[in-house]
């Protein structure tokens, strides 16, 4: 699928663990595996970042393949939910930063196109969220009120 406001497709992803059993030298027990992410979940660590810092912390590949379940429903067993899903809320930081930049530099044309296309993207993604269920059917994006749903 190409990407939305270039004609692009895109190719940078990293690779998934090719086998989806527990690798020898894991020594993690599942329990573990969970308190930690769950400990990573409230220092507020998003859940792609939670990933990582297993990855490269603790030696875990996929936190599925060790403790049987995803970060997201680990989270959900622990009522452990942010107020907006991930791409959303990273996509709301980029708006914030780009309006605070805007309010110094109100002629950069080019920062509102960039401005207007990441809105636009939002705009969609809200749409989309709301027909899964996963925000409220009343949910509305403004810059004033949104910014105390984002954390730093």
């Amino acid at each position: 699928m190409a990407r939305m406001h270039s004609r692009k497709k895109g190719k940078a992803a990293s690779t998934r663990p090719a086998r989806l059993e527990k690798p020898v030298w894991v020594e993690l027990p599942p329990d573990a595996v969970e308190n930690e992410v769950v400990k990573l979940a409230r220092r507020g660590h998003s859940k792609s970042m939670i990933g990582t810092i297993m990855r490269d912390s603790q030696g875990v590949p996929l936190v599925k393949i060790v403790a049987g379940k995803k970060v997201s429903q680990i989270l959900e067993e622990h009522d452990i939910k942010p107020p907006l899903p991930e791409d959303l809320a990273s996509l709301v930081r980029k708006a914030l930063n780009v309006r605070k930049h805007l309010e110094a530099n109100h002629k950069d044309l080019e920062a509102k196109k960039g401005l207007n296309r990441t809105e636009s993207k939002i705009y969609r993604l809200i749409k989309y969220y709301k027909k899964k269920g996963k925000l409220a059917p009343d949910f509305k994006y403004s810059p004033e009120t949104i910014r105390t749903l984002v954390a730093r």
